[in-house]
């Protein structure tokens, strides 16, 4: 059977769509599929569990951000290890590893511009990979080529931007004096820089509504990024979108299966932000046969559903943007 076009499926009714997902699984390369747990969040089931240790999270800006965004309110921030100085940052790193930790992300609040203030830390960020050899994922908001080249000349293994394809939601949910310009000039940046980067699109940011993601998937398909994770929006609490209905789990799918047929040579992640409960499972099983060749924190019915199938199922406790690490071996030769 022939396979539809990216722009097919972002078309496609729902009831066409389901159908679709229904009949056939979508994958490229190898029936292989990694699921990840890193130390974000508790996570266990029949299958595996997080680790405490392996790889937790930084912010160099502490709980503060200056966007505030309406979906988040810097309240993720505060699941993270503070370190807003180079030397907490290098002492927290060094603690982690004794502790156990074979890698870290180092995130952080937005400031006023939409970057994470990443460049006050680049030397610390050199000590660190060179006192302690742990994996350091970066997450960089918005980002200039000088800064994204410093980060790869101090070791950062994998930079990390969110990308918004909505000039819409930037303003309304970021709050943000910016256009899908600048995330475009970001995603330049990032690829002259030379520096592995893995993107991240978010499934119905603007309220819980499609809106833009599939002009970021066009941005992205313009680079060569390492991989490409999707995310949901989903409404925490206390945040001024604690209320909003997230994106259905037939929306996400849409999403993945349009990002599966643009990025047939690239790995595409289910990554760790979506709803819990039913709609992740939902969601889980739906992304399995959109073609995903990760899930972050699956669904038990979801890790059921691919040992059933004949898929090679692994886990892992890092983060899951590293699973290009394994791209040649799921891929083979795919066109």
């Amino acid at each position: 059977m022939k396979k539809p076009s990216p722009e097919a499926v972002w078309r496609m009714a729902d009831e066409d769509l389901s159908n679709l997902l229904r009949e056939e699984t979508f994958a490229f390369g190898s029936r292989k599929i990694t699921f990840f747990a890193p130390s974000f969040m508790y996570y266990k089931t029949a299958y595996s569990c997080s680790s405490a240790t392996d790889f937790p999270t930084v912010s160099v800006t502490g709980s503060y951000c200056a966007l505030n965004c309406a979906h988040c309110g810097g309240t993720v921030l505060k699941t993270m290890y503070p370190a807003t100085t180079p030397e907490k940052l290098l002492e927290t790193c060094r603690k982690l590893k004794l502790r156990g930790a074979l890698g870290c992300l180092i995130s952080g609040g937005c400031l006023p511009n939409g970057s994470v203030p990443l460049a006050s830390f680049i030397d610390a960020i050199e000590r660190v990979k060179q006192d302690t050899g742990l994996m350091v994922v970066v997450h960089t908001g918005l980002i200039d080529f000088e800064t994204a080249k410093a980060l790869r000349e101090s070791g950062v293994d994998t930079a990390l931007i969110d990308v918004i394809g909505s000039d819409d939601t930037i303003r309304e949910v970021y709050r943000m004096n910016a256009t899908v310009q600048d995330y475009a000039r970001s995603l330049d940046a990032l690829n002259e820089a030379k520096l592995d980067f893995v993107p991240h699109v978010i499934v119905g940011l603007d309220h819980g509504r499609l809106s833009g993601e599939l002009y970021a998937l066009k941005m992205v398909s313009q680079h060569r990024p390492s991989a490409l994770v999707i995310i949901a929006f989903m409404p925490i609490r206390g945040t001024q979108m604690q209320n909003v209905e997230p994106p259905k789990p037939l929306d996400i799918a849409r999403v993945i299966l349009t990002a599966r047929l643009m990025f047939k040579r690239r790995p595409v992640v289910l990554g760790c932000m979506r709803p819990k409960g039913n709609h992740r499972k939902e969601t889980d099983l739906l992304a399995i046969r959109a073609g995903v060749d990760a899930v972050a924190f699956p669904a038990e019915e979801a890790i059921d559903y691919a040992t059933k199938n004949g898929y090679a199922v692994s886990f892992s406790s890092s983060c899951c943007s590293q699973v290009y690490l394994e791209a040649e071996n799921m891929f083979g030769n795919a066109t």
